[in-house]
Order: C-alpha cells, then sequence, then structure tokens
C-alpha cells in the first residue's frame, strides 16, 4: 500500500515550525510561518510547489502526464497537484514536499523562519 494522506500529513508537520491549517472548509494544508508549503486537501493528492515558474513545474507534468498536473489558480507560479497511490513514487512525494518545505521557508523573513530548517 502507498503512502496515505494521513502519512503525507504527518510527515509535513514533522518540519520545523509546520502548522496544520484548514483555510477552506475540508481542505487541510500545512503551512510554516504564514505560507502554504503543501496542499493537501482531502488526502488523496497533494499540491506543492515544483519550481520557480510553470516551464520548471511542467517538467514534472511531462515525465507524470496521467498523474501530475498544473495546481488551479497557482500553477502559473510553479505549483503541481501529485495523485497519491499513483506512477509518482512515494519517496519522490516526499522529496518533492521537502523541496516545497525548503522553497516556502527560504522565502520567509528571517523573523518568521523556523530556527532549523531541514
Amino acid at each position: 500500500m502507498g503512502l496515505t494522506g494521513r502519512e503525507l500529513l504527518e510527515h509535513c508537520l514533522s518540519k520545523p515550525g509546520a502548522w496544520q491549517d484548514e483555510p477552506w472548509q475540508g481542505d487541510v494544508v500545512a503551512k510554516v510561518g504564514d505560507k502554504i508549503f503543501a496542499f493537501l486537501g482531502r488526502g488523496e493528492a497533494v499540491g506543492v510547489k515544483c519550481g520557480a515558474n510553470r516551464d520548471e513545474a511542467d517538467e514534472l507534468v511531462r515525465a507524470y502526464p496521467d498523474d501530475v498536473r498544473a495546481s488551479a489558480y497557482i500553477g502559473r507560479s510553479g505549483w503541481n497537484t501529485i495523485r497519491l497511490g499513483g506512477a509518482v513514487p512515494d519517496d519522490e512525494i516526499l522529496e518533492l514536499v521537502d523541496a516545497s518545505y525548503l522553497t516556502v521557508v527560504a522565502k520567509l523573513p528571517k523573523s518568521k523562519r523556523p530556527p532549523v530548517a531541514t
């Protein structure tokens, strides 16, 4: 059995300074500071920052066309939605979440960054 939404949420919340929010009813997100680094929705997929722009993020879409798509509304900014249980290996999904977290932390003002961002 592959990575579950619950396991993915636990992974997100294990990051320094990470916390769970539900800004839209039923849609869970993981934040660091006041910024989202993972959209977890209802546990079937995860939205993460996959590049500085759409061109970079499209590399993952081309690699997994059936399981990765540009995220609605924010896709042009390099966000992709990745289906859990599809062709994208679980370890790669975790790496993508980690990279999204680090990208978001790097953009936080120094005063809002967690003390240890790994």
